[in-house]
C-alpha cells in the first residue's frame, strides 16, 4: 500500500499480535454521511471486529463508529456497531470466502482509512497464534527496543 493521499483513521493493532497476516486486500466500505464524518474525526474502533461472507458479500461486523455529535436526530439513532457491507471484486470475494472456509483461517479488519477521500479498509487473511508464538513476537520486540536502545546511547553527540 503506497502513502499517496492516505489518512489512516484507526488500526487494529491487536490482530497482528494475535494473527499471523498472511495477506491483505483493500475494500471499499459502504457508510452513512454522519458515520464518514465521524471516520473523519478519527471515531472508529476495529477491536473485536470480524469479516463474514453472507450471500456472496462481505460484511464488517464489530466494527464501532461512533456518532457525529452534529448529525439530526435521525441520523443519531443509527447503530454505532451494525454490519456495514464491503466493497470488492468478485474474485475478491471468491478467493478470500474460500480461504476463510478453511481450518483456522479468519478475516480480520486491519486499518481503516481514507484514500483519495473514500473510506477503505484492509482486510487481512489471518491463522491464529498459539501461546508460545505470542511469546516469540514479545521477545523479539524487546530484543529489538533494546537494541534500538544501546544503538541510540552509541552515536557521539553534536553539542559542543
Amino acid at each position: 500500500m503506497s502513502n499517496e493521499h492516505i489518512k489512516i483513521v484507526c488500526q487494529n493493532r491487536k490482530a497482528r499480535h494475535d494473527y499471523f497476516i498472511e495477506d491483505t486486500v483493500e475494500a471499499g466500505l459502504v457508510l452513512l454521511g454522519p458515520e464518514v464524518k465521524a471516520l473523519r474525526q478519527g471515531r472508529g474502533n476495529l477491536t473485536d471486529s470480524y469479516v463474514v461472507f453472507s450471500k456472496n458479500e462481505a460484511w464488517l461486523y464489530g466494527a464501532h463508529i461512533s456518532t457525529y455529535s452534529h448529525a439530526t436526530d435521525l441520523a443519531r439513532n443509527v447503530d454505532p456497531l451494525r454490519p456495514r457491507k464491503l466493497l470488492l471484486h468478485r474474485k475478491e470475494i471468491l478467493k478470500l470466502g474460500g480461504k476463510a472456509v478453511e481450518k483456522g483461517y479468519t478475516l480480520v479488519p486491519l486499518q481503516i482509512y481514507f484514500k483519495k477521500g473514500k473510506a477503505k479498509v484492509e482486510i487481512g487473511l489471518a491463522k491464529g497464534k498459539k501461546l508460545y508464538d505470542k511469546r516469540q513476537s514479545i521477545k523479539e520486540r524487546d530484543v529489538q527496543r533494546d537494541l534500538q536502545k544501546n544503538f541510540k546511547g552509541l552515536l557521539p553527540s553534536n553539542s559542543t
